[in-house]
Formats: structure tokens, C-alpha cells, sequence
């Protein structure tokens, strides 16, 4: 149920306690995905598993934290403070429409742990249960068995994506551009003596991506989709079937003392 094509007076009666928020950013993917390509990929998700399932799906949130590509035109973002803060109140202000579950949608990695920071604030004084779900992350044997060389960002698994949800915003004249300007993401590469020496994309990557784009087709998107909702739909099915309680951690829990 996507709230924001429905009337007051249809959301009157609404019922259930579970909410999908999904979360994106407005930023750089290289020369071939255009700027929205994670919140278009978090909103098509959340969409999708909304419809299955029924559950509420709040508007999206475009802007994330994405300083670390401000090198290239276009990027927006917010401070992380400023982010968690947003978040955070927007939750809450479900809560006043009784839901208490929440599951944010998530299709950009600078979100993570920001997400993570506000569902536990929320856990804590027990308001809602709060969780970020990344779509890659629900099905990394798929992603790996899909491409010879994966990207963390405007890579294969991204473009792929977009091929099927958006096919018109991708610049297929310009995937072996994003290949041969970009970089592959090898970890060793990025950190010596056991530190990461970079915090920038641009340091890392001339064009801002990953991985081999070309490798990248409209029939891969699909199955990664389908297969990502099916993961969805059984996390918000998981959450809605378990009293809130159960979900809560308690926090008078005491540590059990040592042999």
C-alpha cells in the first residue's frame, strides 16, 4: 500500500503494525546509471514487496550520505548527524499511526550504518523495532555466480538493476566507457599495513565505478530482483508474524557472570 496515492480518508482504517521505507541516495554512478539509480533501485524493491504483502510503503527518501563523492557533478547529501536525526523522527512519526516495525529498504552502502545507529536508538527505549535491509546483501550467491568481475558501486549488479527497472536511464553507449575509466575493487588495494588510505571515491576509481558494466544484461536485473523481493517479502512476513516484545531486546538484560 503505497500511502502516498491514497487519500486521508482511505488511510483512516488503516491496519497493521509493519511499515517499508525505502532509502536511497542522489548520486554520481558513473557515465552509464543516472544519478537516482540507488533510490530508484530501493523504491521499485519496496514497491514491489508493498504490493505482495500488503504492508505500508512510505514515500522515498532520496538523499543519503554520499560526501564521499561530492568530487563528481550532480552528487547530493546530507551530514550523517543530520541524516540519522531525519530518519529518526520520520520513524517516530509512524509510530503516532501505530506502527512499530519498521524495515528500511536500503540501496546505498553510506546508509548502513547510519540506518543501523537509528534502529537501535529506537530499540532502546523500546519505540519500534527498526532494521536496514540492503538488497545485495540478501543474495550475494546469486550476484557472485552472475558476474566475472562485481563493482561495490555503478558496477554490474547496479547496472544490471537498472537495465530491468529503468531501462530508458541507462547509457548502454557508454558501458565500456564506465569499464575502461573506472577500476576494479580489489581489497588489497585499498589498504596498507592493515589501514584504508582513502576516503573518496575519486581516489580510488577516475570515472567514480567498479567492475566490468558489460557484463551486465536486462534478463540478469530481473532474476536479481525477483529474487531480492522474494527476500524481502519474507523478512516483512517474518517481522509481522512475531509480537513486538519478541522483537524488542530487553535492555535490563544482565550479562551472565563467568566460570
Amino acid at each position: 500500500m503505497l500511502v502516498s496515492h491514497r487519500t486521508w480518508p482511505e488511510l483512516q482504517d488503516m491496519t497493521g503494525s509493519v511499515a517499508v521505507v525505502p532509502i536511497g541516495s542522489t548520486e554520481q554512478h558513473g557515465p552509464h546509471l543516472p544519478e537516482g539509480t540507488d533510490y530508484l533501485i530501493a523504491e521499485a524493491l519496496a514497491r514491489e514487496a508493498s504490493d505482495r504483502t500488503g504492508h505500508l510503503c512510505t514515500p522515498t527518501l532520496p538523499i543519503g550520505v554520499s560526501s564521499h563523492h561530492r568530487h563528481f557533478p550532480g552528487t547530493m547529501w546530507v551530514e550523517p548527524p543530520v541524516f540519522r536525526d531525519f530518519v529518526e523522527s520520520f520513524t517516530r512519526n509512524l509510530t503516532a499511526h501505530g506502527i512499530d516495525r519498521v524495515v528500511y529498504v536500503n540501496a546505498h552502502g553510506g546508509n548502513v550504518v547510519h540506518l543501523r545507529e537509528v534502529g537501535r536508538r529506537l530499540q532502546q527505549d523500546g519505540t519500534a523495532f527498526a532494521i536496514e535491509w540492503m538488497w545485495n546483501e540478501s543474495i550475494p550467491d546469486l550476484i557472485d555466480d552472475a558476474f566475472d568481475v562485481l563493482g561495490p558501486h555503478g558496477g554490474p549488479k547496479e547496472t544490471a538493476m537498472i537495465m530491468h527497472i529503468a531501462p530508458d536511464l541507462v547509457r548502454e553507449d557508454r558501458l565500456e566507457d564506465a569499464r575502461d575509466g573506472g577500476a576494479t575493487f580489489e581489497h588489497d588495494a585499498e589498504r596498507v599495513h592493515g589501514a584504508t588510505t582513502f576516503y573518496d571515491t575519486i581516489e580510488h576509481s577516475p570515472n567514480g565505478v567498479f567492475g566490468d558494466q558489460t557484463d551486465a544484461t536486462p534478463e540478469i536485473g530481473q532474476q536479481l530482483f525477483e529474487a531480492a523481493t522474494d527476500q524481502l517479502e519474507a523478512l516483512l512476513e517474518w517481522i509481522d508474524e512475531r509480537p513486538l516484545e519478541e522483537l524488542l531486546t530487553d535492555s535490563d538484560l544482565e550479562p551472565e557472570p563467568g566460570p
